[in-house]
C-alpha cells in the first residue's frame, strides 16, 4: 500500500471489510485484479497487462477496463458506509479516451459526495508503464447503500 497520512487511514476493520468483500468477488479473481490502496473515500485497483485480458488489438479490453473502475468506485463508496451494510452500482458512465496500454491499469474510484442513500464518485483509469500514467478513462458513478444488510 502506498504510504498514507493519519487522516488519510481507515480503520484495520474497514480495510479488512473492503478487502474481504473484494476477495469475494469472482470477476476481480478472474481478471487477476488487485487492491493497491485504500483511504477514506479513496480506492486504487490495478490490473496486470496479460493476454487473458487484452482485446483483438492487444490492449487491454474495455470490459476489462470498465470493470475495475467501477469496482474501484463501489469499494470507495463502501468505504463511509456503515458496518452492517452493502454497497450496489445503481449507474455508471465510462468513456474511453485512450488505448489502455503498459505494463498494468490502475483505476481510482473517489468519492464526490456521500449521502444518506446515494453516493458518487469519480473514476479515473490510467494505463501505468515504465512508473508514467496516462489517463486512460474516466467516468461517474451512482451507489446505493444498502443499510441492516451486511456484505456476506
Amino acid at each position: 500500500m502506498e504510504e498514507q497520512t493519519l487522516q488519510d487511514r481507515v480503520s484495520p476493520e474497514v480495510q479488512a471489510r473492503i478487502q474481504g468483500s473484494f476477495d469475494r468477488q469472482g470477476l476481480m479473481r478472474h481478471l487477476g485484479a488487485r487492491i493497491t490502496h485504500i483511504a477514506p473515500g479513496r480506492v486504487h485497483i490495478t490490473l496486470p497487462r496479460r493476454t487473458e485480458v487484452a482485446q483483438q488489438h492487444g490492449y487491454i479490453h474495455a470490459g476489462a477496463t470498465s470493470a475495475i473502475a467501477d469496482s474501484a468506485g463501489g469499494y470507495a463508496a463502501f468505504t463511509l458506509f456503515p458496518e452492517d451494510s452493502s454497497v450496489l452500482t445503481v449507474e455508471y458512465k465510462i468513456n474511453l479516451l485512450a488505448p489502455a496500454v503498459g505494463d498494468h491499469i490502475e483505476a481510482v474510484g473517489t468519492v464526490l459526495k456521500s449521502g444518506r442513500t446515494l453516493t458518487v464518485c469519480q473514476l479515473h483509469v490510467f494505463s501505468v508503464s515504465e512508473g508514467h500514467k496516462t489517463l486512460v478513462a474516466t467516468g461517474q458513478q451512482t451507489l446505493i447503500c444498502l443499510e441492516s444488510r451486511p456484505d456476506h
